[in-house]
């Protein structure tokens, strides 16, 4: 326990992927901890010690270092730091949706008190914290000058063994010295990782923004590539071994059908919007968004192929959507490509059976046997491992399946097409 958070409170705000982990961590390190979130149900979960996230390790941690958790935004009046992490998402015209982050504002700016120090972690585009956050706060309160206010972007990998909440390194930036020293101080009692402090709270929105546009962007990149290179009959996921020998100047990024996810698909919006608000328009950035978005119809364009091959039809096949979640041995399914797969398979057939493990509310078979059982055409939505290890040659072709659509060139593709199956990757077939 360090010092600093011996009999202090700390009050999360958003119980979500980054919510929940932080205040448990914060819980380990010596801190008082209560939870605030609108979901009813979640804060019930919680307070019984179940973790309403699917992550053994973090449902083994809550156990270890059980929190409060309530609906109610006053809890944050006796709080010493308070934090918030609600989602930014975007809305059905890819417009960013600052809703939850300032009907989160307004539920606490009531129950504030002088010299707190209130951290936003949801990601934003440059500029939210001065133009929305202040002013929000401003009007909303009586003593927002007198409130220490720092930003500093969540960082978590959901499902990552090696990079959690603990040890990822993370950027702050705040509006005055004391501010951001009492933020620094906090994340040092709390991280296992260095804390850059930036020069405005805007350079660290920045920094969040353009980590993520950056995927984006290289992703579209070997997408586009994935597409060309299949026309050309070569093995994109060679051809990014070998390019990744190279010691320098070169970092490997993985074709696949789609990109999905609460930031990689979501924060380049963020910027476009911006940059319109600026008179400035990121071509770049909606191109890759455009061939990022591309790619769960060019994968439906590939299972029509193979189906074509094997003397059998999209619209009368048997076919199995395996996985709905965004990420492999997740259960986040936010803007996840295979929700789009589904969508649109189903419209020209009626014989889809969709399973994720991970995802039993939207699956409408109970096992990956079920799924397989007398299908003609499996689709690789999501690598997790049960995927991985159950999808071999050998089980494919004794479940009757003809064709393997590998939307995350995650099987061993010599192996099922040695076997007599039709087999097709993004960027590699056989």
């Amino acid at each position: 326990m360090s010092e600093m958070s011996r009999g202090r409170l700390v009050v999360v705000g958003g119980l979500g992927y980054v919510g929940l982990p932080l205040a448990v961590l914060a819980q380990e390190k010596g801190w008082a901890v209560t939870s605030q979130d609108i979901d009813q149900v979640k804060v019930e979960s919680i307070s019984q010690g179940v973790s309403p996230l699917k992550d053994d390790r973090l449902a083994a941690d809550l156990k270890q270092y059980p929190i409060k958790a309530t609906t109610d935004y006053s809890v944050v009046a006796t709080a010493d730091v308070i934090i918030i992490t609600v989602p930014t998402p975007v809305t059905e015209k890819k417009e960013p949706d600052l809703s939850p982050l300032k009907s989160a504002l307004t539920g606490i700016a009531p129950h504030l008190k002088p010299q707190q120090l209130l951290i936003i972690e949801s990601t934003v585009n440059p500029g939210v914290m001065d133009e929305i956050v202040m002013p929000l706060l401003n009007e909303s309160t009586k003593i927002a000058s007198d409130i220490h206010l720092a930003y500093c972007p969540e960082r978590i990998n959901p499902g990552d063994p090696k990079w959690t909440v603990r040890n990822i390194p993370r950027v702050l930036g705040g509006y005055s010295p004391a501010g951001i020293k009492l933020a620094q101080d906090f994340y040092s009692s709390v991280l296992e990782a260095p804390i850059m402090i930036m020069n405005s709270a805007a350079e660290a929105e920045a920094v969040k923004i353009i980590e993520n546009t950056f995927r984006d962007v290289n992703i579209a990149f070997v997408n586009e590539m994935a597409k060309s290179f299949d026309a050309l009959n070569i093995d994109i996921v060679k051809v990014i071994e070998g390019a990744a020998t190279k010691p320098f100047a070169f970092m490997p990024h993985y074709p696949g059908s789609g990109v999905g996810g609460h930031c990689i698909s979501v924060d380049p919006y963020y910027m476009i919007d911006r940059g319109q608000h600026v008179g400035f328009d990121h071509k770049f950035l909606r191109l890759a968004r455009q061939i990022n978005d591309s790619m769960p119809q060019y994968t439906v364009d590939l299972l029509a192929k193979g189906l074509t091959a094997k003397s059998l039809d999209l619209a009368t096949a048997k076919i199995a959507l395996l996985g709905l979640a965004y990420k492999k041995d997740v259960a986040d399914i936010r803007e996840s490509p295979a929700l789009e797969l589904r969508h649109i398979i189903s419209q020209s057939n009626s014989n889809l059976r969709v399973f994720d493990p991970f995802v039993p509310s939207q699956s409408t078979v109970k096992s990956l046997d079920a799924a397989l059982k007398n299908t003609d055409a499996v689709v690789l939505a999501t690598a997790h491992t049960e995927f991985k290890n159950q999808l071999t040659a050998e089980n494919l072709k004794a479940a009757g399946v003809k064709v393997v659509i590998d939307g995350r060139n995650a099987l061993d593709a010599d192996a099922i097409a040695s076997s007599g199956l039709y087999y097709h990757g993004i960027g590699r077939s056989r």
